[in-house]
């Protein structure tokens, strides 16, 4: 029995991730993290997610529970999650990371950490969305440069960052498929007189709004028709069965940053 501390178990995906572990074969949870001052500390997780009394009090501290995991599944703040992952690699326990955001400095930190303990880290964990990263890589290459590339995604009013990781996981995929530099053809605003679109450029733009779960909708766009892609999560459930699917997965395997395209099968 493979056993999780969840970090994060009272955010919109962190429940949903507990509630998950709770009804797969081979997974349970052993403990539970949430930040300082949050009113479910001090509470039993199993009676937050629907689940009954689990015995698992959820807690401020990683420290306190950190030791009861083979391995520790993280949706919260950029910066607390690097934190996280330190105590991670101290103490030998592999991750799951879906927090999003990070900066550059941040990406460097996780690299190192993952020389020490194997993570997945992965913006978005739907089957479907990882079946579409590799679909885009591939219409990519084939496509080539006379299409044109953009991307659109919508969230809640709640996300914080912006645009989503995973639209900018497409655009990066599409970028080193297209050998381009994302960081010189991205584009996440358009407004005024800003003349003709440049040849290379691959535009990444933003709605937020209401209780939208996800939506992710890829472009190629040429002269006479155009080629969409669509994504839409009808509910959360679809990314925390995949964060368990990874939980299970990354379990033994050695060092290394890994992604759900390693955890499904997909990498060529």
């Amino acid at each position: 029995m493979i056993n999780a501390v969840v970090i994060g178990v009272g955010g919109r995906m962190g429940s949903r991730i507990a509630h998950w572990i709770t009804m797969t074969e081979g997974i349970q949870i052993s403990g539970a993290v949430e930040g300082y001052g949050h009113p479910m500390v001090g509470h039993d997780v199993g009676e937050i997610i629907g689940r009954g009394r689990l015995g698992v009090v959820i807690t401020e501290k990683l420290e306190e529970v950190i030791d009861k995991g083979d391995v520790l599944v993280e949706f919260t703040h950029h910066e607390a999650t690097v934190a996280h992952m330190a105590l991670a690699a101290q103490m030998g326990k592999p991750m799951v990371i879906g927090t999003t955001g990070f900066t550059s400095q941040e990406m460097e930190a996780i690299r190192g950490y993952a020389g020490t303990i194997p993570c997945v880290l992965a913006p978005n964990m739907s089957v479907g969305i990882n079946v579409l990263f590799k679909v885009l890589r591939d219409v990519a290459k084939i496509l080539g440069a006379d299409y044109e590339v953009e991307i659109i995604e919508a969230h809640h009013n709640q996300k914080k960052d912006a645009p989503s990781g995973t639209a900018l996981k497409m655009a990066q995929i599409i970028s080193e498929a297209l050998d381009r530099d994302l960081e010189k053809d991205a584009v996440y605003v358009r407004r005024g007189v800003i003349g003709a679109r440049r040849k290379n450029e691959i535009g990444i733009q933003t709605i937020r709004g209401g209780d939208i779960v996800g939506e992710h909708n890829v472009m190629f766009v040429t002269e006479g028709e155009r080629l969409e892609f669509i994504h839409r999560a009808h509910s959360r459930d679809n990314f925390a069965r995949g964060a368990v699917r990874a939980a299970i997965w990354v379990v033994g395997k050695p060092p290394g940053l890994y992604d759900m395209q390693d955890v499904l099968g997909l990498k060529e």
